[in-house]
């Protein structure tokens, strides 16, 4: 799996980090989303699946 976050697109709501902290964060200052892992780990696949269907902004992209 690889994983691409777009943060021109992020809007911040912080949806990705609920599903998949161990692939991604929010920056202090704004809370645009920063993505941690490329590859996320077997045990993080399924929460990186349902960041990226649950973001609002669209702004995550999974390659199986």
């Amino acid at each position: 799996m690889k994983v691409a976050l777009d943060q021109d697109k992020c809007i911040g709501s912080g949806q990705c980090v609920l599903s998949a902290p161990e692939v991604f964060d929010q920056r202090d200052d704004d809370g645009i989303a920063v993505l941690l892992a490329e590859t996320p780990e077997a045990d993080a696949e399924e929460g990186t699946r349902e960041a990226a269907r649950i973001c609002p902004a669209l702004a995550i992209a999974v390659a199986e």
